[in-house]
Parts: structure tokens; C-alpha cells; sequence
């Protein structure tokens, strides 16, 4: 099992980086290539959800993105050190003038990387949130020398 780790500044600017990076492990693990555009968008939407609830908070600590390659499957771990409350909407001290349009925004977010990946996890708590997106893969195939 191989693991890359990324961590970047809550910056939107640097969503397009984490993009491009999980699609390049995510071929090279072995993820079909009619798959990668999906992969791509599915990032881009956890990582942009992570780096607006830290902005949204005030939290300085980096998004983490973990890429991981495991037999048969490779997976995307995005996480964010925001406070989640059980229903969704941020616990008190968020930035937000509109919790509900917040919420409303953050299922949205949810919805969209649903119904780009066929397996999604999400939990969430008072210490921060773990989307975990799951994609199959193929062997690849190795080569043998004359």
C-alpha cells in the first residue's frame, strides 16, 4: 500500500494544485482513464468545501489531502480541522452571517462529489471532517524483459 500525502495552505489557488496531483497518482494507480476527469472534479469539490469551512472559521491549519493506493482500489482522503454540529451547520464562532445558506452551500458540495464518486464516505465532528472517496483499479501490467 502506498500512501502520498499533501498538505496546502487553506488558499483557493491551491485547490487546482491538489487536482492535478490525485490524478496523477490517481493513473498511476491504476484508475481508468475514462475515470479521471471525475476524480479530478470530485477533489477539486472537497478541497474547495475543506478550504472555505477553514476560511469560514478562522482556522489556520493546513487542508490534508492523503492519496492512497491499495490493492484493487485507490482511494482520496480529504480532511479539514473545522468544528462540525451533528446537523451540519457550524458550531458557534463561525464567520457565517447565513448559517443556513452555509449549510444549504455545504450539502451541496456533498451532493455534487456523491454523484461524481459511486463510493463516498463523510464523517465530521467538533474536531474537523473526512471525505474519503473511493475509485477501482485495474493491474497494471507488468513488464518483461528479453
Amino acid at each position: 500500500m502506498a500512501t502520498v500525502e499533501l498538505r496546502f495552505s487553506a488558499l483557493p489557488e491551491h485547490v487546482r494544485t491538489a487536482r492535478l496531483v490525485a490524478a496523477a497518482v490517481a493513473r498511476r494507480a491504476g484508475v481508468d482513464e475514462a475515470v479521471l476527469d471525475e476524480v479530478r472534479l470530485a477533489v477539486g469539490e472537497a478541497c474547495s468545501r475543506a478550504v472555505g469551512l477553514h476560511q469560514l472559521s478562522g482556522i489556520t491549519a493546513p487542508v490534508k489531502v492523503a492519496l492512497i493506493e491499495e490493492e484493487k482500489q485507490f482511494s482520496i482522503e480529504v480532511g479539514d480541522e473545522a468544528p462540525h454540529a451533528p446537523t451540519g451547520v457550524r458550531t458557534s464562532g463561525a464567520a457565517a452571517d447565513d448559517p443556513d445558506a452555509e449549510a444549504e452551500e455545504d450539502e451541496m458540495g456533498l451532493a455534487v462529489i456523491s454523484g461524481l464518486v459511486d463510493d463516498v464516505e463523510v464523517s465530521a465532528g467538533e474536531h474537523g471532517g473526512l471525505i474519503r472517496m473511493t475509485w477501482p483499479t485495474t493491474p497494471q501490467p507488468t513488464a518483461v524483459l528479453p
